[in-house]
């Protein structure tokens, strides 16, 4: 029997809220399956069991806070299931009938073989064959249940949604919020967009009261719900500042810059993308994340955590992306393995991740231990940004946005594109000139973009 518990989610986590669970008590779980949704001060995870078996009980409520480590649900190992021994009918020489009873099945047409007598010792009375022959309907048919989420039910029933309508998106079609949101969205106009997203607050909330249905309900949910927006963007601000205050006074930051010529690298990718479908044409940046994962396997030194005083370099490359999220925030998802990854995967995933993460559905595994972090800022016009380095990691990689600077090439002066790429990184794990051999490293590797 194993517990599933509150996972740690990031090095500034200490607690985080059950937001919703998406599995129910007696259902079968896989390892790597997503059971619940966590809301930690800077974002919504969607979290995975981390072993199979069948969950016997549930022992936190959804909108309840607690701290890391604390049990959630209990999983219990799968037994195999073993069908009872069946019970064959009585042979029709050993069925034990009056000579009434044998004429009456006769005329009903029923075979006493296939029949269990009621009677005293096994005996077959008019009673059981006037059952077989004409079996009662069911006064009350029992409703089929629909399967979905606790805070499905809360919130179907606060914006009057029948769940037996909607389509899951769940395991074996479990309804999910985001199915009552969708369904209810669709009936809706635009005005009345609020109203779902109110009453998804109000869901949400453990002890919340139930909205009146007068003018006055509706307001307050109105500031309820945008006393919460202010409540989480708070949240993220403070969970954020006690994280980089402890990275600055603890970590001893160094920092270095250089400028990349472009040039090779965007000509192979516009040769690339002339003979790509649209929707799988790279950009720039995951060009980039690709080559500094690449850089991270070479100069290992940069890539892993500071842990009880030392440096422990990580087994691969686990490149965090910082997205900066809806209502301010930020978080850093994981592209595991970036440096072996193709290109091509490098930049379906990166979309895939930048997407969910702004829609609050990542996943706990795709925020989990980032060995290297990039902060791109290029798409907001800064041409360079010095990141802080996010504990316990021991560097940053910053980029910024692609612009044309003269260049020297071959004696003569020529506009080329260019990016400024910066790094900042710890002292205590390594020096000036380990990080310039990052630098230089990734300088190579963009020059030759045919390799990575």
């Amino acid at each position: 029997m194993g517990e599933f518990t509150m996972p740690s989610l990031g090095a500034d986590m200490d607690e985080g809220t059950l937001v919703e669970w998406l599995t129910t008590v007696g259902a079968e779980v896989a390892r790597g399956e997503v059971v619940a949704v966590v809301e930690t001060a800077k974002s919504t995870i969607e979290v995975e069991c981390f072993e199979s078996g069948t969950v016997t009980e549930l022992l936190v409520e959804p909108g309840t806070t607690v701290p890391v480590g604390t049990p959630l649900a209990v999983i219990s190992p799968t037994a195999p299931v073993r069908p009872p021994p069946a019970r064959g009918p009585v042979p029709a020489g050993d069925a034990t009938a009056t000579p009434l009873v044998r004429h009456q099945a006769a005329e009903e047409g029923v075979e006493l073989a296939a029949l269990h007598g009621s009677g005293r010792g096994g005996r077959i009375t008019r009673s059981d064959v006037s059952r077989a022959a004409h079996p009662a309907p069911s006064r009350h048919p029992a409703p089929s249940r629909v399967h979905a989420s606790p805070l499905a039910r809360r919130l179907a029933e606060s914006l009057g949604v029948d769940l037996s309508a909607v389509r899951g998106s769940g395991r074996h079609g479990a309804v999910k919020a985001d199915d009552v949101r969708a369904a209810a969205g669709s009936r809706t106009g635009p005005d009345q967009a609020a109203t779902v997203k109110e009453a998804s607050v109000a869901a949400g909330a453990r002890r919340a009261p139930k909205a009146a249905a007068s003018d006055t309900g509706t307001s307050a949910a109105a500031a309820a719900a945008a006393s919460a927006s202010a409540s989480t963007s708070t949240s993220d601000r403070a969970a954020i500042a006690r994280l980089m205050s402890r990275a600055k006074r603890e970590i001893p930051h160094y920092y270095l810059s250089t400028t990349i010529d472009l040039a090779a690298a965007l000509e192979w990718m516009r040769r690339q993308n002339s003979t790509r479908p649209v929707g799988e044409r790279l950009v720039p940046a995951a060009l980039l994340l690709k080559a500094v994962a690449s850089a991270a396997r070479e100069v290992p030194e940069l890539n892993g955590h500071w842990t009880d005083g030392r440096f422990v370099a990580a087994a691969g490359v686990r490149l965090g992306t910082a997205v900066s999220v809806r209502g301010g925030g930020l978080v850093a998802p994981a592209l595991a393995d970036a440096d072996r990854m193709p290109l091509t995967d490098v930049m379906a995933t990166l979309k895939d991740l930048v997407s969910r993460a702004r829609h609050g559905r990542l996943r706990a595994s795709e925020t989990a231990d980032p060995t290297l972090t990039v902060t791109n800022l290029g798409d907001q016009g800064v041409e360079s940004v010095f990141g802080v380095i996010y504990p316990p990691q021991v560097a940053m990689v910053g980029l910024g946005r692609v612009t044309e600077r003269p260049v020297a090439v071959a004696g003569m002066i020529a506009l080329h594109p260019t990016v400024t790429a910066t790094l900042s990184a710890d002292h205590r794990a390594s020096d000036g000139a380990t990080g310039a051999r990052f630098l230089t490293t990734l300088d190579r590797l963009l020059q030759h973009p045919e390799d990575l």
